[in-house]
């Protein structure tokens, strides 16, 4: 077990308190630097940065409350940028750089946000703060206007935030098509950086590396605010996270933790470790229990090496995650946990650290969080997962119909995941509500077990399981690239669809069988995050 470096006082319950501490006993130490480039700011540089945009915010007429929108990709300006809308008392509206221009500009319209911080030559919103530069796309202003080398950690005082208090908007189209403006108090946002203190125990100096989006909360929580208030070195890869940029990265930097989303991590294992452990040679010596043992330690430094070798365990969340490669993780003893959230508690629900994490689960209910399963049976019958404490959102902007079917009277947020709790508390995820499928005689079928029965006995990349009448349809993908690397042509996968229906039926309950197999030219449509749209798929 990890030994806790608690920083945090038991006392604390103040977001902006823990922001402005750090910043006044780091101001030296190194806070943000953008890998693989020169920029680097310490806690000291972050405080100039946050008072000249708090200026420049007041002369254009921005006051408490207002809306300022955030959307570029990953960097220290824009976690200056975040820190310097939180401090000033406006709501942050994060905005994912990977939404198009009218669904950016949607967002930024419907949160009445007064500015947008971003690229002023990708987007076509107006004001726009130039996020590389920090001035007005027209020229009006700029933080060099503004001169704070009188500020010091001694005189920095920023305001004290209500608990209930608006402090950031998060729109997401989730797997529902249309976004919806989640709006997370300042307790939600304290409580998960609280939750990181409790549980993660990272300390001052410490270095860390954020490779999800921000604009996420996954990313935003784990990777950037609670990393910043306990006073780490926060380095932020500004690429595209692919396996081997991701590699190198961790590899430099050495974090002593990663947060990662499943695709990560199985990518890794099912592009570099599974070809090599499969090949007859290795299943030969893989039947030799001695032998068996030194390989599967071997992959396991191997894996940890991968990952800067420093870090004390990887959590993942923010998708289902592969239980073959999970079964493997788990063979070769790998220091993993799975945690589980949502947008809309800021974002964690459930975490359990990697030596206790029970095979399958997303950990137990987090700090100041209630879990309950609407079931009968709970520990055998799946239900809805509901959940409410400090991390629940106030509600949907502007939406109060929406709130309503979400939040009901006694303050449970119906999360529309269903899943089953052992006696110990730990949770299963079973598959999601909207997802659910009935089947012809009534039982329930839930897509994601079927859809990962199929990703590990076939080729298969991707796939969807629909329903069209009373038959159950999978919807598959595998790239060229792929194809090639494992020796199959279209003919060949064409022909051995049949074959692949019938291997994979006999895993799966008969009312759960499959009736065909079609293959789709080109890969899922996904949220940022990496999961697939399937609202988009019938």
């Amino acid at each position: 077990m990890k030994e806790r470096k608690r920083i945090f006082k038991d006392t604390d319950t103040s977001l902006l308190d823990l922001v402005e501490r750090t910043l006044r006993d780091n101001w030296n130490a190194p806070a943000y630097t953008d890998y693989g480039t020169d920029i680097n700011y310490t806690f000291g540089d972050v405080a100039k940065k946050i008072a000249s945009l708090h200026q420049l915010y007041a002369d254009l007429g921005i006051k408490t409350g207002d809306k300022i929108a955030l959307c570029d990709k990953n960097s220290s300006n824009w976690a200056v940028s975040f820190l310097s809308v939180l401090t000033y008392g406006a709501v942050a509206v994060p905005i994912l750089p990977d939404f198009n221009a009218e669904q950016i500009q949607n967002i930024f319209e419907h949160s009445e946000a007064k500015l947008m911080i971003g690229r002023a030559d990708a987007q076509t919103v107006t004001p726009i703060l130039d996020i590389v530069s920090w001035t007005m796309a027209d020229g009006s202003h700029s933080i060099n206007d503004y001169d704070n080398s009188d500020l010091t950690a001694g005189n920095l005082k920023y305001f004290r935030e209500n608990a209930d208090d608006l402090c950031l908007m998060s729109y997401t189209s989730g797997s529902t098509g249309r976004s919806k403006g989640v709006m997370l108090p300042y307790r939600s946002i304290w409580s998960n950086v609280k939750f990181g203190d409790e549980v993660l125990g990272l300390a001052p100096g410490e270095r860390t590396m954020a490779i999800l989006p921000m604009a996420h909360m996954y990313g935003f929580a784990f990777d950037f605010i609670y990393e910043f208030c306990a006073g780490c070195h926060v380095h932020f890869l500004t690429k595209t996270p692919s396996p081997a940029v991701v590699i190198k990265a961790f590899g430099d930097v050495k974090p002593s933790i990663v947060i990662a989303v499943p695709l990560i991590i199985e990518k890794i294992v099912t592009g570099k470790v599974f070809p090599t452990l499969r090949t007859p040679k290795m299943k030969a010596m893989l039947r030799l229990p001695f032998v068996k043992t030194l390989i599967y330690r071997k992959v396991r430094a191997t894996l940890i090496n991968a990952f800067g070798g420093n870090f004390y365990e990887v959590i993942i969340g923010g998708a289902a995650f592969s239980r073959e490669v999970e079964d493997f993780l788990r063979l070769i003893d790998f220091p993993y946990t799975v945690g589980y959230g949502m947008t809309e508690c800021g974002p964690i629900i459930g975490y359990e650290d990697w030596h206790r994490f029970a095979k399958h689960s997303c950990g137990k209910p987090a700090p100041r969080m209630e879990v309950k399963i609407d079931s009968a049976d709970p520990e055998n019958l799946a239900g809805e997962i509901i959940t409410r404490g400090a991390n629940v959102m106030l509600g949907y902007y502007k939406n109060p119909e929406e709130t309503a079917a979400a939040i009901d009277a006694d303050g449970w947020l119906h999360t529309g995941d269903l899943g089953t709790m052992d006696r110990d508390g730990n949770i299963f995820i079973r598959g999601r509500k909207k997802s659910m499928l009935l089947g012809a005689n009534g039982q329930n079928v839930y897509p994601e077990e079927i859809e990962d029965v199929i990703l590990s006995n076939t080729p298969f990349e991707e796939t969807v399981v629909v329903q069209r009448g009373e038959k159950l349809v999978a919807l598959v993908y595998i790239s060229d690239q792929e194809m090639q690397k494992q020796g199959l042509t279209k003919q060949s996968l064409t022909d051995s669809l049949d074959q692949y229906k019938r291997e994979v039926n006999a895993l799966l309950p008969r009312f759960a069988n499959l009736s065909a197999y079609e293959i789709q030219e080109e890969e899922f449509q996904k949220t940022p995050k990496r999961s697939i749209r399937r609202y988009l798929y019938k």
